[in-house]
């Protein structure tokens, strides 16, 4: 007999969080793209293919992608480029960034944490054009919303690290995940 197929639906509440601050986008910008490492895609890919022991991998991934801030660039998309053509003249850019060696430490739990790894967050100028605004979702808030007492106690403690408090060097003493 055929293994029947299942849909689950799962409602769950994510913590959207927004930062105001005076300093300006492209300032703030700046300090996020110099405090991350960049994750060259195709560079990191070739990373992974390459036939090393565990311990290798993290030495070559903290040594060459992760920046202070313990994090890396995936990807940036500029919505600011092409929202003009809407009427919208506001410079906007959504960053993709994460570490793999952090997000390891939830998956390991739920391998459905990976949906929410890596982390995305929105940086726009604020509507009167002065200064930032900084939306992200609570990635401990998206990864653990069921009984999982080891993924909870992970995102808590990516929470609660250095890694997660980098924000504050770009903008004012805020952590991105608290």
């Amino acid at each position: 007999m055929a293994a029947k197929e299942r849909i689950a639906v799962n409602p769950f509440q994510g913590l959207r969080v927004e930062i105001e601050t005076l300093v300006p986008f492209g300032e703030v910008l700046s300090r996020l793209r110099q405090s991350m490492g960049n994750a060259n895609v195709p560079e990191f890919e070739a990373l992974v293919m390459e036939a090393i022991p565990q311990a290798q991998f993290v030495e070559k991934v903290e040594e060459r992608f992760v920046g202070e801030s313990g994090f890396m660039l995936f990807h940036e998309i500029d919505h600011g480029s092409w929202l003009p053509k809407f009427g919208i003249d506001r410079h906007t850019v959504r960053l993709i960034l994460g570490n793999p060696l952090i997000a390891i430490t939830m998956i390991r739990h739920d391998i459905t944490a990976g949906l929410f790894a890596p982390v995305e967050i929105l940086l726009a100028e604020k509507e009167s054009g002065s200064g930032t605004l900084i939306t992200y979702v609570r990635p401990s808030s998206l990864m653990a919303i069921e009984e999982n007492p080891p993924l909870r106690q992970a995102a808590e403690e990516l929470r609660a690290s250095s890694s997660a408090k980098w924000i504050s060097h770009s903008c004012r003493d805020v952590s991105l995940f608290g």
